[in-house]
Formats: C-alpha cells, structure tokens, sequence
C-alpha cells in the first residue's frame, strides 16, 4: 500500500530522461538494491509504442526476489507505464512521464504503488520506504548526469 509520486524539473530533455529511464537493462549498473534485468520479450503495439516483459531481482538487506513486470513504451509522448506481471508483489503500477519545457529542461512525474505479498518484506520496506523512493529518483539523477554531463549552471 505504499505509493510515492514526485514531479520536478530537470536539466536534461524529455527524450533524454525517456531514454534513460526506458533502458531496464542498464538498472543494475545504477539502480539501488537492483541485482540483475532481463527483457524477456518486446513487441510493437499499435499506436507507436512497445510492450517489454522485463524481470527484475531486487537485493534488498536478507531479502532477494524476482518480479515480472509489463513495461509499456509511448515514445512519441515520452512516457512509461509498469504494471506487475509476476514475483511478490500482491500488486505494483507505476508510471514516469516525461516533458519539455524549454531550454533543455524537462518535467518528470514519477509515481509508483505497490505492496509485497510477505508480510515482513513490506514492515522493512515500510520502514524506510521514503527514503528507499528518494534514493531511487537520486540514482536515475546521477545516471543522467553520468550520461549527459553535468548541466551549465
């Protein structure tokens, strides 16, 4: 029953961002507590977007679980819908929508619902789940940077 949503603005293009955060496979190289990725399939769908199935293997303290998920790419309006698939979740959706506002700079929403299936999971997750969000949102932040480079101040 945790969700959490952000909006900010970036210095990065909505194209940027959507690249960035569309790239499931590159999470393990930045993402927190993410152990490993794989794109089980992708296929076009009608209206110029893609449909993936992606696993995940989350590591997170003695807890380590695969989830499935349904990742649906709009391109052309720079915006990412997740919906569960398989793992220990009870439920997930999220979604990172992406737009330009000028000058290089984008607006990003970000929002993410969810519970676990195991009861101790979610009482450690609930626990630092703030901060567990906050920290992920830095990681993509740090990755775009990485990417891009560090925008003119």
């Amino acid at each position: 029953m945790p969700s959490h949503s952000e909006n900010r603005e970036m210095p990065y293009t909505a194209q940027q961002m959507y690249d960035l955060v569309a790239d499931v496979a590159s999470y393990p190289k930045f993402l927190p507590w993410t152990g490993a990725a794989r794109i089980r399939s992708r296929k076009p769908i009608p209206g110029g977007g893609e449909v993936m199935a992606a696993d995940l293997v989350i590591s997170f303290k003695v807890f380590r679980e695969r989830f499935g998920s349904r990742v649906t790419l709009w391109p052309a309006i720079h915006k990412i819908d997740t919906e569960y698939l398989d793992g220990p979740f009870r439920y997930m959706k999220s979604y990172w929508k992406f737009d330009d506002i000028g000058e290089g700079r984008c607006k990003v929403e970000f929002f993410v619902d969810f519970e676990f299936r195991n009861r101790v999971l979610q009482g450690v997750i609930g626990a630092v789940f703030n901060e567990a969000m906050h920290r992920i949102v830095r990681a993509f932040e740090e990755r775009a940077e990485e990417l891009y480079g560090r925008p003119a101040a």
